[in-house]
């Protein structure tokens, strides 16, 4: 019972943390982990404790990094939601004056103060391979390109546009988008910041403007539409510019324009799916990134204006088990970080289906989306006031709520919002009774009507009242008034 609704205490011992096998060497846990650059932040700001996500070299370099600052780490191997965003809340529960993240990252802000210094190890890449790669996919030298990779990739980047710049004259470089440490203010304009990294475009040129040349993957996946990382650049990226990836072992490269339709494809499916729901779950999919509850009130207020129900679930990380106790609830949207958001939604064993965010926004909002703006948006702290991206409800008596719309899965004819038949919402939330009782018309009690069995008949008011008598004594397999034999 405990596993439906909350992950059960024994699977933080079983959960796979990785391959013995594949453990780093000694030797190269300095240069994989950037060992002297982490100890120079520790030495920095005299801190006494961190934490490590990678468990499976976590002993090791915690180790050595206690030999060489003299600080106490802590290693924070198990997180509530996902282990790519900054684990404030666990690192505030040990103590920690500041935080080391290892391993791939979200590169969200993190809803706490903390001074973080991230580490996303070193993948080797080989250069020369994915130079041949780059020629076969780009052939016009003036093509404007854009290099992207997996985290574990980045450091290789700028050698790699190094090698192609002498052919190539438009060629631009994607960094990371480490968050700006508190209190920091850069005298320089920033550059664009988007899917976790920054574009240094030039004056005048635009992101949709590029194609895109990404280093990351291997061919031994067994599934690369799983990649949350890859799967936000697709569907963010502008949908009339070639998309192509690259195996930075062995050189393989991959048209992605197929698997990019094909998610652009599932995320319309699932707006006209929110489109038809009645019942919204907002599931509480991180509590360290900033902005969350800002988020969490948008989400409700458009489910509000669009005349849906929403319920807010705070069930850790998603599962079918957790999820099946809801039936009531037509589509649930996890209010996540943009890796979190992405990567449960292609598994077929939920019942229903799992939206990001900006699935909701589209199938709530008539105003979206505004003219020129990328297919997806991966964050949701986009879809908030203050950024280029937001779009606000238009007003009720607007023309944009009596545009007729049909379902594409149903095929009916859906109905204009309900709240905007009356100017008091909170009338709208009451049903009379015959015996003239008010009652909270809730659709997840009108979906509990519906069933053939509702549990125990409570009976209120036909039972007789009696006086307390003495009941049993003993224990079940002998009480005190039972026979011997």
């Amino acid at each position: 019972m405990e596993s439906m609704f909350s992950s059960p205490a024994e699977a933080a011992l079983q959960r796979e943390t990785g391959v013995p096998g594949l453990l780093t060497p000694l030797p190269d846990l300095d240069g994989v982990y950037e060992l002297e650059r982490v100890a120079g932040f520790v030495r920095d700001l005299g801190c006494e404790r961190f934490p490590d996500q990678l468990l499976g070299d976590a002993v090791a370099v915690a180790a050595r990094l206690e030999e060489t600052t003299g600080s106490k780490m802590f290693i924070l191997g198990d997180t509530a939601y996902g282990s790519c965003c900054v684990d404030v809340l666990g690192a505030e529960q040990a103590g920690a004056q500041a935080l080391i993240h290892f391993g791939p990252a979200c590169l969200s802000p993190p809803a706490r103060p903390l001074p973080v210094a991230f580490v996303l190890r070193q993948r080797s890449v080989a250069l020369e391979l994915c130079v041949k790669a780059f020629e076969a996919q780009n052939p016009d030298p003036k093509a404007p390109v854009v290099l992207l990779s997996e985290p574990a990739c980045a450091h290789a980047l700028e050698a790699l546009a190094t090698l192609l710049r002498p052919r190539y004259l438009d060629l631009l470089v994607s960094s990371p988008a480490f968050p700006q440490p508190v209190g920091s203010l850069s005298p320089e304009p920033m550059p664009l910041e988007r899917f976790g990294r920054r574009f240094p475009l030039a004056p005048g040129r635009r992101l949709e403007e590029y194609g895109a040349f990404y280093v990351g993957g291997s061919k031994a996946s067994p599934d690369p539409d799983l990649d949350p990382d890859l799967s936000r650049l697709l569907l963010g990226w502008a949908p009339g510019q070639p998309f192509s990836s690259c195996c930075p072992d062995t050189g393989k490269t991959q048209d992605e324009g197929a698997r990019a339709g094909r998610l652009r494809a599932r995320r319309r499916y699932l707006v006209e799916r929110a489109r038809d729901a009645r019942v919204v779950g907002l599931l509480a999919g991180t509590l360290g990134v900033a902005q969350h509850r800002e988020a969490l009130a948008h989400l409700r207020n458009l489910t509000q204006a669009a005349g849906k129900r929403s319920y807010v679930l705070a069930l850790g990380r998603p599962t079918p088990a957790k999820l099946a106790n809801f039936p009531e609830v037509d589509v649930f949207v996890l209010l996540a970080c943009p890796l979190g958001a992405l990567a449960p939604q292609l598994s077929g064993s939920f019942f229903q289906p799992i939206l990001a965010p900006c699935e909701l926004e589209a199938a709530c909002n008539p105003a979206w989306p505004p003219p020129g703006l990328a297919p997806h948006l991966t964050h949701y702290a986009d879809l908030l006031p203050g950024s280029p991206f937001h779009v606000a409800l238009p007003p009720p008596e607007s023309e944009l709520w009596e545009t007729p719309d049909v379902s594409l899965i149903t095929g009916d004819l859906r109905p204009p919002p309900a709240w905007k038949s009356s100017n008091d919402h909170g009338s709208l939330a009451l049903t009379p009774r015959p015996q003239l009782e008010l009652a909270e018309s809730s659709p997840a009690a009108s979906f509990l009507s519906s069933r053939s069995w509702q549990g125990l008949e409570p009976r209120l008011g036909q039972t007789p009242v009696t006086e307390a008598v003495s009941g049993r004594r003993g224990i079940a397999i002998a009480y005190e008034d039972e026979g011997s034999g």
